[in-house]
């Protein structure tokens, strides 16, 4: 691995660890909308009719939501993915929840196939 590729690669041994499949298997992670930051975590707690009841991990808020506005979450082994064609779950919160951690990390993203010079 050159000293470049440490800005598009992601070392997949931590987020492959078994225990944080299971953690977020058990919880039913998913993503709310929010006015302040576009997207929330959150787990469902319980489902009636067409809302649920999702408590926020930042705040352990608990919030009516429709079933039809959340948005599942991918599992942990999918952090930071450098190709984004290859989470389960490829909706508008994962994308930006996707893109914004590997800016955070210093992961250049790069579209595939963009030749540009």
């Amino acid at each position: 691995m050159s000293a470049a590729d440490k800005f598009l690669y992601v070392d997949r041994n931590p987020v492959n660890n078994p225990l944080a499949q299971a953690d977020w298997a058990t919880k039913k992670l998913v993503w709310v909308p929010s006015e302040r930051l576009g997207f929330e975590c959150g787990s469902v707690k319980e489902e009636r009719g067409d809302e649920c009841v999702v408590e926020l991990a930042d705040s352990a808020k608990k919030v009516r939501v429709n079933k039809d506005d959340i948005q599942k979450m991918n599992p942990p082994k999918f952090s930071k993915v450098e190709d984004m064609a290859e989470l389960t779950c490829l909706n508008e919160a994962s994308v930006l929840h996707n893109l914004k951690e590997r800016y955070y990390s210093g992961l250049i993203y790069e579209a595939a196939g963009n030749n540009a010079p």
